[in-house]
């Protein structure tokens, strides 16, 4: 195959605006258009959007492929290598795997997170189809996992790291029996099972070390490391997270929450699959007002991948400029993983990480996916 592509005639989402063109990329970069020469490779992508690669900060899906059922364990090696097929399709070239340190619970315990966590930093080295790091979500009640999180950390594992309150009362979980029942639910276990656990993490709740926890989100910013806040529920909630370092705020629960995050310089980050289904699934913040609002920068998929391709082309519907919504998946969370130098825009000189977009019965699905200018995904669903 040629070092040298041509993506021809496909209207084209840059930075400053949409415009129909061809993009060359050549030995993996974005280089200025020239005449054909013979050994190109051509891409027809004509009709259809070309976009920078989708960059995921956040998102927990890789929990479901290795345990799609409560207690129903599946290789972890054979997971993760399928797992990475379907995002390409999904457009998804960057995906910072979302894994929780401190539930205490399955792939959520330490034993398991630490050792998935080893085996992505392993093969995204061997070899991989997209960009891979790790979103470690530490959970404030979890009063163990401190030197496991410093080891990641110091070995260069981790990208991204949030903090999470995810007792009962707290944060999405501030509704009454709410915590209970997605225990329930994801973890398979019964109710006098759940309220054992409930006791436990109230038990764990008022032994929080807080001066660790500030230590443990410094040493993650001495590295480079961007700090998130997740669930922010109130202004006070918001203080508390950039007291800790905190440059990213979550799903903010409220309109008011999430002004007031943007309002001290945070950004926002909001869920793909709540703007895809109109709504938030708990009754929170509905995304698209934030977004209206000018207050929320950064999309994520959550837990469900495909709705970050989906989630762009529904808020051009709702009178979102396409530019601006594929910022929100590419470019923003580029800044905050500070990459956005080499990826997350198509710019000359970037890395081609790069997707053509067609849309099926108004549904815009993934025709080719390029990771450094190599063709990962392709199909001939459109020809």
């Amino acid at each position: 195959m040629s070092n040298r592509i041509k993506i021809q005639g496909g209207f084209i989402v840059r930075p400053d605006g949409v415009s129909q063109g061809d993009l060359t990329i050549e030995n993996g970069f974005i280089v200025s258009n020239e005449a054909n020469v013979r050994d190109e490779q051509i891409l027809n992508a004509d009709g259809a959007w070309v976009l920078p690669g989708l960059i995921d900060i956040h998102c927990d899906a890789i929990e479901k492929e290795v345990e799609p059922r409560p207690n129903t364990l599946f290789p972890l090696e054979m997971a993760f290598l399928q797992f990475e097929r379907k995002l390409a399709g999904h457009g998804i070239t960057t995906m910072l795997h979302s894994l929780s340190l401190g539930v205490g619970l399955s792939l959520r315990g330490e034993h398991l997170v630490s050792e998935l966590i080893r085996m992505i930093a392993a093969l995204r080295q061997e070899r991989a189809m997209i960009r891979h790091g790790i979103h470690l979500r530490y959970e404030v009640s979890h009063l163990t996992g401190f030197e496991i999180a410093r080891q990641l950390i110091s070995d260069g594992l981790i990208d991204y790291i949030s903090l999470m309150d995810h007792a009962p009362g707290q944060g999405q979980y501030h509704r009454e029996g709410a915590f209970q029942r997605y225990v329930m639910k994801n973890q398979g276990v019964g109710p006098d099972e759940v309220s054992a656990i409930v006791k436990e993490l109230e038990e764990r709740r008022s032994q929080i070390d807080w001066v660790k926890l500030k230590a443990l989100t410094a040493e993650a910013r001495s590295h480079g490391i961007a700090v998130a806040s997740h669930d922010d529920d109130s202004s006070a909630a918001v203080e508390r997270s950039i007291g800790f370092g905190a440059t990213v705020s979550e799903f903010p629960l409220s309109l008011e929450t999430a002004t007031y995050a943007h309002g001290q310089g945070m950004g926002v980050c909001v869920g793909a699959p709540n703007i895809v289904r109109g709504g938030s699934h708990d009754g929170n913040l509905k995304a698209v007002d934030a977004i209206r609002d000018g207050v929320a920068d950064i999309l994520c998929s959550d837990y469900h991948p495909a709705s970050l391709l989906h989630s762009l082309f529904r808020l051009e519907a709702e009178g979102i400029p396409l530019e601006k919504a594929v910022a929100m998946a590419s470019i923003n969370p580029a800044k905050i993983m500070g990459r956005d130098g080499s990826i997350g825009s198509i710019e000359l000189g970037k890395k081609a990480d790069v997707i053509v977009v067609r849309k099926v019965r108004d549904i815009p699905l993934v025709q080719y996916a390029l990771v450094d200018g190599k063709v990962v995904h392709a199909t001939r669903d459109f020809m």
